[in-house]
Formats: C-alpha cells, sequence, structure tokens
C-alpha cells in the first residue's frame, strides 16, 4: 500500500517556483489550447485525447480553407475583369446611343427641311397688297343693305402632289389631245 502512497501525485506535490511546477503548468496551458482547437475544429463533438489527431485535422482544414481562399481570390479577380468590360461597354453603348440621337435629331431636320421645301407654299398675299386692299366693315354694308363679303372657300392649295405621276407628265400631250383650233 506504502508503494501505491507513494506513486500517487497530489496536484501541488511540488513547491511553487520550482521545475517541476512550472513545467506543469505549461503542459496544462497546451493541453487547454489544444482542448480549444479540437473544440473549434469539430464544434458539439467531444473532444479528442490524442494530440496527433488533432494536428492533423487542423492542417487539413488549413490546406482547405488556403485553397478555397485562392479559388476565391481568382473569382474575385475574373469577377474585376468581366466589371471593368462590362464598365467599357457600358461607355460604348452610351457614346453610340449619344450619337444615334444625334443622327436622329439630323435626320428629323433633314426630313423637316425636305417636306417644309417640298409643301407647296400657302397663298399670302404681298403685304403692300394687303395693305391697299379697302377694309370691310360689316357695318357699312348693313348700313347700306348690301351683303358683307364672306370667303366660303379656303386660300388655293396645290393638290398636284396627289396626282399620279403618269397625267402629270406633258410630254405626250400632243399625241392625247386634239389640235386646238
Amino acid at each position: 500500500m506504502a508503494f501505491l502512497l507513494s506513486r500517487s501525485r497530489p496536484e501541488s506535490s511540488a513547491p511553487p517556483g520550482t521545475k517541476a511546477c512550472r513545467e506543469k503548468l505549461r503542459r496544462d496551458k497546451l493541453n487547454e489550447r489544444f482542448n480549444e482547437l479540437c473544440a473549434i475544429l469539430e464544434p458539439g463533438k467531444p473532444p479528442k485525447a490524442d494530440k496527433v489527431a488533432i494536428l492533423s485535422d487542423a492542417t487539413r482544414l488549413l490546406s482547405q480553407l488556403r485553397a478555397e481562399a485562392q479559388k476565391l481570390q481568382k473569382s474575385n479577380e475574373s469577377l474585376q475583369d468581366s466589371i471593368k468590360s462590362l464598365k467599357a461597354e457600358k461607355s460604348e453603348l452610351r457614346d453610340e446611343k449619344t450619337r444615334l440621337k444625334a443622327e436622329r435629331e439630323r435626320l428629323e431636320q433633314m426630313l423637316k427641311g425636305i417636306s417644309a421645301a417640298s409643301a407647296p407654299a400657302q397663298y399670302v398675299p404681298h403685304p403692300a397688297a394687303a395693305a391697299a386692299a379697302p377694309q370691310f366693315h360689316p357695318a357699312a354694308f348693313a348700313h347700306a343693305g348690301k351683303f358683307v363679303p364672306y370667303a366660303s372657300y379656303p386660300p388655293p392649295a396645290a393638290f398636284w402632289q396627289w396626282i399620279p405621276p403618269t397625267s402629270l407628265d406633258t410630254s405626250k400631250d400632243p399625241a392625247h389631245w386634239p389640235p386646238v383650233a
């Protein structure tokens, strides 16, 4: 029995400050760190007692995380490149849009110019002729017992634009019409 008592080691068998006590504290800290590492590697599972297994799991997990980080970094770089190309394409499309708007405006102005040039001019009297024309006042006509002049027709408008081109061709008129006496 004395053998068993001499073999059992109480926690504070060595006096504090001795080498054995310092070594015991160092090992306890290491064991705590291994338990923390095991809890991080496999949360929810009971901690492993084998330190080699804990270290191998940690190295495996670290290598997986490094590979994943490299993959994510490559993916990030490719996404940055695609963002740059999309921004360049966006600016090109914006430039093309402004160019097309300017082209459309130019074509609309040209179309307005063509339609204004080809449209028949409405009858507009010369300002001198309009000023020299007598002014008709309805009261003057009513006093004299006469009717008030009233234009019941619009000013002359050219309808030649709706006539078919074959009818407008006057080169064959002598063949189609009888001679004038």
